[in-house]
């Protein structure tokens, strides 16, 4: 664990907002000069408080309308269907997140899809034949408010 000051958390915040912006302008930005603030980035990036950049695609403009949460139960918890059914979810595409969670299902998986009948066809075809599924859960997505993190 690190100690964040205010300035480590505004710069955090600011990268959260645009991670693509140069060391200069997030020093302008926080009152920093250009060396003191990559400097800061650099003990952040090595503390391990982030890993790197990822670039945010929008789902819609790229043709994929529907974004469908899957509650998954396993039939069986043994540890080759846990890892069965880990290796053979992450080989499909459409799956865009997998969650190993606590609750009523065994995993959370975000899966988006040109449409419905799109998502009934990777449901059907991929998801249904995995290893171990047991009880699906599906909830649509109808709309979403991204946050920062939890120092925005």
């Amino acid at each position: 664990m690190i100690d964040l000051d205010e300035t480590d958390r505004a710069l955090l915040r600011a990268l959260a907002q645009d991670a693509t912006a140069s060391a200069g302008a997030l020093g302008r930005a926080l009152g920093l000069s250009q060396p003191a603030c990559w400097r800061r980035i650099k003990r952040l990036r090595e503390a391990g408080v982030f890993r790197g950049a990822q670039l945010d695609m929008d789902a819609q403009a790229l043709g994929f309308g529907v974004t469908v949460f899957l509650g998954v139960k396993l039939a069986a918890k043994g540890r080759s269907s846990v890892e069965d059914f880990e290796r053979a979810v992450q080989a499909i595409p459409e799956v865009q997140t997998v969650e190993h969670v606590l609750g009523a299902y065994d995993y959370r998986l975000r899966v988006v899809a040109r449409d419905i009948s799109d998502f009934e066809r990777v449901l059907r075809r991929r998801i249904m034949t995995l290893p171990g599924v047991g009880n699906l859960d599906a909830n649509v997505l109808l709309s979403e408010e991204r946050r920062l993190g939890p120092l925005g």
